[in-house]
């Protein structure tokens, strides 16, 4: 008996790195699957259908269950093929995992409109698709009697809940898909489905684009050490989240070695009121700096790594001294 024993689940990005990961594992844990990948390059130029039925080949061949599927999760039409695709196929659909992303990093005043529309198509868009109507689906079972246990897992970044030099339209399309899931799972809630997040921290295609990551992130040279940069390990903390019972939603989680955490999102630290009603800016200048701790850069001048939290480096052994 697997964790996900029967559960039907659409994977976007499936063919590559983390997404690849996550349907080989769900597979071994009785899954079938849609394995999603428009097989983009790391920009999301181009279109190639072999990653997808290759990693339906590896799951055929380990005895599993999949279907590749090509369309594009940021068009319309193709997100909703895709869970048609799902429904028609197995006859229902339990999970969506959306997982495709691309880069286009550049700093703010030398990015393009095209630079700026890719990620949040890809990203954004790319997660709003596939769910409106996977959520559509479950929301007509619910409403006619089924008992639904549905599952939505959306994939943000680092990058974006704690913010990334050079990818302001990648962080802010990241950070936007935090905040669509924690909206998501109050919407959804009443339809028993569970909409949760993940934060994911491991070695791939796009996170090795960051000049100098490839030897911090390199497989270690003794095969019997832990890898705590394998995109594998990320893989049980998204077929957790997919599990039939799971307990909780609108939950935004760090996942990256060997750890899970969550995120707290934003706080409000202190508050000042003005002693007369309504701010003045001179009364601004003397209360402000009071509330903010000056002591802490609100703006960082250096280069941080992308998807890479520096406390999740610090504790596993990296001198960001040498990548700064």
């Amino acid at each position: 008996m697997g964790s996900l024993d029967g559960r039907i689940i659409v994977i976007t990005g499936a063919g590559r790195g983390i997404g690849r990961e996550h349907a080989l594992l769900f597979a071994s844990e009785g899954a079938k699957l849609v394995i999603n990948d428009l097989g983009g390059n790391i920009d999301g130029t181009g279109e190639d259908r072999a990653p997808a039925q290759v990693v339906v080949d590896e799951i055929t061949e380990m005895g599993g269950e999949a279907v590749a599927n090509t369309d594009n999760v940021a068009d319309w039409e193709g997100g909703q093929n895709l869970i048609n695709q799902a429904i028609d196929h197995y006859g229902d659909l339990h999970a969506v995992v959306n997982n495709a992303g691309i880069l286009r990093d550049r700093v703010l005043v030398n990015m393009t409109e095209a630079e700026w529309d890719a990620i949040m198509t890809v990203h954004l868009k790319g997660h709003f698709v596939p769910s409106r109507f996977a959520a559509a689906y479950w929301r007509e079972q619910s409403k006619a009697g089924k008992e639904v246990k549905a599952n939505i897992v959306n994939t943000s970044s680092g990058a974006g809940l704690l913010n990334n030099f050079g990818q302001t339209n990648y962080a802010a399309a990241k950070a936007g898909i935090a905040t669509f899931t924690m909206v998501a799972a109050m919407e959804l809630a009443n339809y028993g489905v569970r909409v949760n997040c993940i934060a994911p921290l491991a070695r791939t295609r796009l996170t090795l684009q960051t000049p100098g990551m490839d030897t911090v992130v390199a497989a270690p040279e003794d095969a019997s050490k832990f890898d705590i940069w394998d995109p594998a390990n990320i893989s049980p903390v998204v077929g957790y989240l997919c599990t039939e019972n799971l307990p909780f939603t609108g939950g935004v989680f760090h996942a990256g070695g060997s750890e899970m955490g969550l995120f707290q999102g934003w706080t409000m630290k202190d508050v000042a009121s003005a002693p007369d009603g309504r701010w003045t800016i001179a009364g601004l200048e003397e209360a402000a700096p009071k509330i903010v701790d000056l002591n802490k850069d609100l703006v960082s001048s250096g280069t941080t790594l992308a998807e890479f939290t520096p406390e999740f480096l610090v504790r596993h052994g990296v001198d960001l001294g040498s990548l700064s």
